[in-house]
């Protein structure tokens, strides 16, 4: 997490309205610093500002021809940072999708949905309860 203690969010989707209302839900209910990115090839291009959290859309090439999908965005994204926490999102309520994201390492899977930013809430609050976990055990190890 960043030095002032805002946890740095990436918001990757191509549906304009979608991606403007999650802004606004997690500006209204948390205190995080945000980037938004219409293609998977712009979240590339700002990796280096080391986001803590990327959610991400399946389907990214809607608007743009030849654009980068979620899965491609995945794979690029895992090749330069393993350990990148990664949420997908997509409209798409089908088992097989979701299994193809978790495949290609996605921290775990939101549909879009009314529902989806109280899930992605607390998706987020588990990473960071994982992470101080794993920070407290590597502590009390290297004491040992």
């Amino acid at each position: 997490m960043n030095n002032d203690n805002k946890i740095k969010l990436f918001l990757v989707d191509d549906d304009a309205v979608f991606l403007k209302s999650l802004e606004i839900e997690f500006l209204d209910n948390a205190d995080f610093e945000i980037e938004t990115f219409s293609t998977g090839e712009k979240c590339i291009e700002n990796i280096y500002k080391q986001p803590d959290i990327i959610i991400l859309d399946y389907h990214l090439d809607g608007i743009i021809a030849g654009a980068m999908n979620g899965i491609q965005t995945i794979d690029k994204i895992k090749e330069i940072n393993a350990n990148m926490p990664i949420i997908m999102l997509s409209s798409q309520d089908k088992i097989d999708v979701a299994i193809n994201c978790m495949h290609h390492l996605a921290h775990d899977y939101v549909v879009k949905s009314e529902t989806a930013f109280l899930r992605l809430q607390k998706i987020i609050t588990n990473i960071f309860s994982l992470k101080k976990v794993e920070k407290e055990l590597s502590w009390y190890m290297e004491r040992m």
